[in-house]
Parts: structure tokens; sequence; C-alpha cells
């Protein structure tokens, strides 16, 4: 009698009825070199996971010293710095991870780039940087991955960094936002494809998480707005619910949650890590002028230097400069008006 052959739709069944030991767990994060990517590393390899962390060859140093910090938990660690921009560098880089640490249970494609420029400035070259580096790099970590999970026979976990910019696009990041959406949809089709083999596709979308990308992107939007850098900070902490900007612990335990056991049924998601952002405060977030909270302190400011004048109307306005003008009629009928 011929053995039986379970379909590939029933990897965990297979563990099930196996007698061997369970392989150990592997992941690889792209990107990996600090921030959200690092993170991850550190929160995969606390749950029980061997790791491969990769990120550009100029991050050799920080990302040996992950290496060392994933050492120092008890799990196997190895670091691969290369540019996987193209389908053959994200090939070399999954096929080595699986012949020094085993079969690969999760790909975590977080590497993603932004460049902050209007729709009418930005050049074709910036652009299509930006979409082709956080498209491609999903699709080709995606395809290498997902074409040995198959060859495993054992499930898998494919796992994208989207951006709240998914949901809901971002001025001045016409290129990013164009990217996160196709992400969305790109984890879409894995679901479809690959779910017949136990294979989950899914992506996070953090929000404002101080990060560098995030310092470096507010930092070129605050300057074409006008604006300081802090001023900028501070528009986006008012938009979120929470009124804290998120750190990258808060992300890698969402990206734990979609690597482990219990997001078994949970494929073709994009969950949005935005602590309330953005939301119906976020319109006019990237216009001219100053926050909330800095025209607070300016009417106080101007209320002190006006005291002495009793008001009867005052009404404020926001110009094309950017400079506020408050307009104070006072008893006499005079009109004052005050800039700053």
């Amino acid at each position: 009698m011929p053995p039986l052959r379970l379909p590939p739709r029933l990897p965990a069944l297979r563990r099930l009825l196996s007698t061997s030991p369970p392989p150990p767990r592997t992941a690889i994060i792209t990107g990996a070199a600090r921030g959200i990517g690092k993170a991850i590393a550190l929160r995969l390899a606390r749950d029980g996971y061997d790791i491969t962390v990769n990120d550009l060859p100029a991050s050799q140093p920080a990302l040996d010293a992950v290496v060392a910090e994933i050492h120092s938990l008890g799990r196997r660690a190895r670091a691969h710095a290369a540019d996987i921009s193209g389908p053959d560098a994200a090939a070399r880089l999954v096929a080595e991870s699986v012949e020094t640490l085993g079969p690969l249970t999760a790909m975590v494609a977080n590497a993603g780039i932004a460049h902050a420029a209007p729709v009418l400035e930005v050049s074709a070259g910036d652009f299509e940087r930006v979409v082709r580096g956080n498209v491609m790099g999903v699709q080709n970590c995606f395809q290498a991955a997902g074409r040995v999970m198959v060859e495993q026979g054992a499930g898998g976990r494919l796992i994208a960094a989207a951006s709240v910019a998914a949901f809901k696009a971002s001025p001045g990041l016409g290129g990013y936002s164009a990217s996160k959406w196709a992400i969305r949809g790109l984890v879409q089709v894995y679901a479809m494809e690959l779910g017949r083999f136990g294979i989950t596709a899914n992506a996070y979308a953090p929000g404002v998480v101080d990060t560098r990308l995030l310092r470096e992107t507010s930092a070129v939007l605050a300057g074409k707005m006008g604006v300081g850098r802090e001023d900028m900070m501070e528009r986006l902490t008012e938009a979120i619910a929470l009124g804290r900007t998120g750190v990258p612990e808060d992300v890698a335990g969402v990206v734990g949650f979609l690597a482990g056991r219990e997001a078994g049924y949970v494929t073709g998601q994009t969950l949005a890590l935005g602590a309330g952002f953005p939301s119906e405060r976020t319109n006019g977030l990237l216009e001219a002028g100053p926050s909330k909270n800095s025209l607070h302190r300016s009417l106080t400011q101007l209320t002190v230097s006006i005291n002495e004048i009793s008001i009867r109307t005052a009404v404020a306005t926001i110009r094309e400069d950017t400079r506020l003008r408050i307009y104070v009629t006072a008893v006499d009928g005079g009109i004052r008006e005050t800039q700053f």
C-alpha cells in the first residue's frame, strides 16, 4: 500500500503527525541595522527565532552589533550586508540563510526608502527610485522566500513593511504613498496565490515612529513648509490619538504576532499601527502656518502685549505668507493689527 500523501495545503497536519523534533524557526529581516528592523530582529530572537539580518554594506558594523545582541539572547544569528534591490541578490540572501541557519520560517521585508517633494516638483528619477525600491524590494524578497517555502512544504510567513500612507496618502510624499498602496495590493496577491501551501502574507503599516527615516523626512517637509522641524513634529503628534510618537518596539510587537502561531489564520491583511493617525485631525496637517500649540502660545503672548486695550472682538487669520495676523477691534472702534 503506498504511503499516505498529504496535500500541500496541510503542512500543519504533517508536522502534527511527524515524530521528528520540530525544526528551529528562522527569519530574515531586511533593513535591520537600526530602527524598526533592528527592533523586529531582537523581538523575533526573543520569540525563539534564529535570525539573518540584512542591510546595505555601509551598515556592516551596525549589523554586527545586532548579531552580537541576538547571540546574547541565546539565538543563532548572521549578518548579510548587501544591496538586495535585484531578484538575484534577494535569492542569494535567502539561499545563504537557509544554508547556514536551516529552513526559512519567516521573511520580513522591512527595508524601505522615502523622498519628500511636492508631486509637481519631484524628479522622475527620485519618484521612480522610491517606488521601485519599496515595491520591488518586497516583490524580490517575497518571491525568493516564497519559492523556498513552497519547496520546503512546511508553510511560512511573508511580512512586509507598508505605512499608514497606504491608507491615507501624505502630501509631499507622492512616490512613498504610491509605493505603500502598491505593497498592500501585492500582499493580497501573495496571500491568495500561496495560501494553499500554508503560507500567509501580511503587512504592517507604521504611523509616526521615531526613526532616522522619520527625522530625515520630517526635516525636509518642514523646510519646504517654512517651519522648524520641532514644529513639524509637534503637528504630527497633535494628529495622534494617543498623543505620542511610536517607538520601534511598538511595531516589532505586531510583527512578532504576524510571525507567530497565533496569526496562522491571518493573511492578506495590512495592520495599521498609527495610534489613531491619520484621523480627521490630519486634515490641513501639512498646510503652512503655526501648529495649534504654537498658535496658542502666540495668542497668549499677544494677550499680554495688548492687555491694556479694552477688546471688543478679535479675529485671527493665517495668510499665504504663513504669518499670523491678529485684528483687534477696541471699544473706541479703532482697529489694531498685530502680526508675527
